[in-house]
């Protein structure tokens, strides 16, 4: 399969060269932009980036501003950069649909890694795959959901955490195995970050929703009510 083609939206030209060097390395094809307007022209001249890693604090259009006029038009993940590490930073990139949140200093060798598993999962596979549970349809080679024939608009993350539940039904899952297999890495953050996503996801769901069983003390369960 062909490599994908990412944009890289930062106004340090020193971090553009070094995200964009460890890319290049992995084959995958690089844009650049030094700031929000010129992400933005090259988002919409070019239909083929399939990935977009983006700073948050930029002149003329920050981050915040990118992301949310890309979520107007496309569902193209974005893993966003910053030097911030507040909780409110990281709930409000959760809000507008950011699919990771990386803050400065990080590894390069982590972001090429994320960068993977985002693109293996957006990219799907050319089988069928489908799961139903509940009158809840996740289609993961379109990755599409269905409740009771109404399709449902989910965050990438969202989608991702929705299908491992299934997957795992009637299972307890702690913390610790959401964040490792959802997110696909060593993640050294706190329990808050799946709390949001799950508290986001059974709304989005409406009275299925509670199917997410919340364990105490331990992490959520997803169950079908009989």
């Amino acid at each position: 399969m062909e490599k994908a083609k990412i944009l890289v939206v930062d106004d340090e030209s020193r971090m553009r060269k070094l995200v964009k060097d460890f890319l290049v390395r992995e084959g995958y094809s690089v844009l650049e932009a030094a700031d929000g307007v010129e992400a933005m022209d090259l988002f919409y001249s070019d239909k083929e980036i399939e990935l977009i890693i983006l700073d948050v604090m930029m002149p003329r259009m920050d981050g915040w501003q990118v992301c949310r006029e890309i979520r107007e038009h496309s569902k193209v993940p974005v893993i966003m950069l910053t030097a911030r590490s507040e909780e409110r930073d990281e709930l409000q990139g959760f809000d507008l649909g950011v699919d990771e949140y990386i803050s400065k200093p990080f590894s390069p060798k982590i972001l090429v890694a994320r960068v993977g598993a985002i693109l293996r999962r957006t990219r799907g596979g050319e089988k069928e795959d489908l799961m139903r549970a509940g009158g809840i349809v996740v289609d993961k080679t379109a990755h599409l959901v269905r409740i009771d024939d109404k399709n449902v608009e989910l965050s990438f993350k969202e989608f991702e955490l929705l299908s491992y539940f299934m997957e795992n039904e009637g299972i307890a899952l702690s913390r610790e195995k959401i964040l490792n297999n959802v997110w696909n890495y060593d993640y050294f953050g706190d329990a808050r970050t799946i709390d949001t996503h799950v508290k986001k996801l059974r709304s989005k769901l409406g009275d299925k929703g509670d199917y997410i069983k919340t364990i105490w003390g331990m992490g959520y369960k997803f169950e079908v009510d009989e």
